[in-house]
Formats: C-alpha cells, structure tokens, sequence
C-alpha cells in the first residue's frame, strides 16, 4: 500500500504564517515540492501549468498590501472544488460541457477566504456536475482506493497535504463520505448557512456548501470566515449526552462499519459519557426514496437549458439522473420539498426530547471501496443532508488494512458552532484512543 498522507494542519501554520515565524515563500516552496511528489499520483487538482507563477504572483500582491493584524488565513493556499466559480479560473466541473456555457460570478465562499488572506491553490477534481461520475482522483491513504465524492480532490488534496483547507459541496453525501475515506474532518453545515451562490447548482433544496481540513482546531478557524453570521461567544456546556443511532438505518452500513461503531461507543462510554441508543429514522427508505426523488427533480431543473443541447458530452449516471427527474411530476416534488422540513422538526426534537447534545453514526457504510470506478454509496449519508442538519466528519479508527473509518456526528439545525465545539472534545477523546 503506498500512502501520500502528511500532516499539514491549519492552525499550525496559520499561526507561524502570521507571527512571521515561517515566511510565505518557505511554506509555499515547501507545498510546492509536496505537490511535485504526489500530484502526479492522485491528481487532487485541474490541471494548470502555471500554478506557481500565478502563486507567486498573488503572494508577492498579499505581501505588498497587507497590514498589521495579518489577516486570519495570512497566505494559506486553499482547494476550491471545480463546480465553484473563481475569478481568474474556468470552471470545468468535471465536465465536457464548454465551460464558456457555465461562467458566473465568483462564489461568495471564495470571495471570503480571499478577502481573509487565502490564496487560491487550484482547482480541485469533482465528479462530473458533483454527482457520481468520478474523477481521475485517488485516495492519498490508498492510491488503490478511491477518495469519495464527489468533493473528490478537495479531500485528497487535504488528506495529502497539498493544502491545509478545501472546499467541498455535499448533496447527498460529497463531504462527509469523502472525508471518512480520506481519514479527515468533513465539515457539512446547517442548510443555508454557508452561502452557495456562485456554486453550479445540483438540487438547491439540498446543496450544501462546506470544507476539509485535517482537525478541529482547523474547521474552528474557517468557521468564522465562511459563516456569515457566525457566533464567536456561544457559550457550550461540555458534552455529556450522545445519540447513538440505532434500527434500520444503522443496518444500511457494512459489518465491519458496525464494529468500528460499536468500539467508538463504548470507548466514548468509558470515557464518562452517556450514550442513548434510538432509532433515530422511523421509515429511513422512505426518506432515502424522497431525497434521491428531490435530488432528481431539481437536478433536471438545474440543467434543463444545458442538458438537451450536450445530453452527449454527459457522463451515464448525470443523464440517468436528469432524465429520471424529467419524470418527477410537480406534486412529488413539493412533497419532497416539504419533507426536508418535517425531518428537520423531527430531528429537532429528537436532541429536545431526549436531552442530545450530539448523534453519532458511521460516516460511510465502510471504508473507501477498491477502484476508482465509483466513489462509494452516501447511504448513511442521505437522512442528515435531506434534513439539513449540520454534521462534522471525524477520522475515529483504521481497518487491519490501514484505511480509514470516520464518525459521522449531527447537531440541532443551526447549532453549528456547538458542533464543532462538542466534536473537538470527541476528537480528543479519539485521538488518544485511536482504534485500529
């Protein structure tokens, strides 16, 4: 097995970057002799063969123009998933579609880290459209496995080092599957929390605009800069009740998932906390039949001025998608729709009832499959993105072949910053009880 990953966490470099301790060009000749070494072995990134100069050229503007404080991500190189328009850059995602047809604005998202002093390191693999054709891209854990997806590169990237920070979007389970894979955090926000303007639309009712990194500490820093409305002095109690998902929807995953879930909670239980088995979904294929109903729908909706002109230039598994939702008539649709917030009311009170502070789950039904030919089923993934609750992606364990298992853990709509908050202490308890 020939692993590519490194650690390159934010927070450490953020803090040497702006004390001065570490100079903008050291850190970036030393990504760019990372990048050099590995690139060519997972292909994180778009092709650009003028990367360096361009980064040069960027840094040697931020060096000219910044002021005292440095800003909060002081010349970090960052991932920008290829379905995120960026000025300066074409937007492919993952396609043959001339990208002159889907140009547009710079997303906000991007607009803010740069603005928070992130430099753009590139454009990172999709999968075609961020469904389920995948890109070139493999898992730096595993080069014979893949990375997920369809935030395929930006988790590679981050797992391997490329750049301690990347962009990812999740519509059924592109964040949280890929992060697992990948043995990073995944960080998949509250519907509508992180702005998705400027993102190529899939099914808007659930797009979710989120990012890799390789801690806590690190999501914790990128919080503030991607949430518009962050909150810096939410006062947290410290964890102390966790939902442990039980019934049928535990059943979706793989035995060996299973297990791994069950050492993690009884790990977490002699570690003081108390755990609540529930069986969180009452009807979980109903809810997994109206989100790919949904995604459907609205994925043809999202094409339907480019879709009739290229059907030819789509990859099988997006035509079967659109067309599929070129049957969803109108009355299912608003169903779907409606159901989203009847999960999320559900959900809501679930963490009420039950005095919650977090629900655990496995991130993915196992870990990453061999090949790069899929990049594996967001089952377990569904229910939290059709609710719109926030959920971060925590690497917990190793399988005897070294591949990653994540944990996948949800909050109350809205309460991200607590998320991250209760899962920095879960990461903790994780770190110094890593599992294999």
């Amino acid at each position: 097995m020939q692993q590519l990953v490194t650690n390159e966490r934010l927070q450490q470099r953020v803090e040497a970057l702006r004390s001065g301790i570490l100079s903008l060009r050291e850190y970036h000749k030393t990504l760019q002799s990372r990048m050099n070494a590995v690139e060519y072995y997972i292909k994180a990134f778009v092709s650009e063969p003028t990367r360096w100069d361009r980064i040069d050229r960027e840094r040697n503007a931020l060096l000219s123009q910044t002021s005292t404080p440095k800003p909060p991500l002081y010349g970090v190189p960052i991932g920008v998933k290829d379905i995120m328009h960026a000025t300066g850059f074409v937007t492919q995602a993952g396609a043959d579609v001339p990208p002159a047809e889907i140009t547009d604005t710079q997303a906000t998202v991007v607009t803010r880290l740069r603005e928070a002093g992130a430099l753009v390191m590139g454009k990172t693999r999709t999968a075609e459209f961020a469904y389920f054709h995948p890109p070139r891209t493999r898992n730096p854990v595993d080069l014979e496995h893949t990375p997920g997806g369809s935030s395929s590169g930006s988790a590679a990237a981050v797992a391997a080092g490329l750049c301690p920070v990347a962009l990812g979007t999740q519509t059924g389970g592109s964040i949280t599957r890929p992060a697992a894979f990948c043995g990073i955090v995944g960080v998949k926000p509250s519907y509508d929390r992180i702005p998705t303007d400027g993102v190529l639309p899939l099914a808007p009712s659930v797009d979710h605009v989120g990012y890799f990194t390789q801690d806590i500490a690190s999501a914790q820093l990128v919080g503030p800069v991607l949430y518009p409305n962050w909150q810096n002095n939410v006062n947290t109690d410290d964890l102390e009740t966790i939902g442990v998902v039980n019934g049928t929807y535990l059943q979706q995953a793989s035995d060996t998932a299973i297990s791994h879930f069950e050492r993690h909670v009884d790990q977490l239980q002699e570690h003081g906390y108390e755990v609540r088995r529930l069986s969180v979904f009452k009807d979980v294929e109903a809810i997994n039949t109206r989100h790919r109903k949904l995604m459907a729908a609205e994925a043809a909706l999202s094409h339907s001025h480019l879709y009739p002109r290229y059907k030819k230039q789509y990859a099988s598994e997006t035509a079967e998608l659109i067309e599929s939702g070129q049957n969803v008539d109108i009355a299912t649709l608003t169903s779907a729709r409606n159901g989203r917030h009847q999960l999320r009311t559900q959900l809501n009170t679930t963490f009420d009832e039950h005095a919650l502070d977090i629900i655990i789950s496995p991130a993915a039904p196992g870990p990453a499959p061999k090949g790069i030919d899929s990049t594996g089923d967001p089952i377990m993934n569904l229910p939290w993105t059709h609710s719109g609750l926030p959920t971060v992606t925590l690497p917990a364990s190793t399988t005897s072949a070294g591949l990653p298992i994540g944990l996948q853990c949800a909050a109350p709509f809205g309460s991200d910053e607590q998320l991250l908050q209760h899962t920095a202490q879960l990461e903790s308890v994780l770190d110094h009880n890593r599992l294999v």
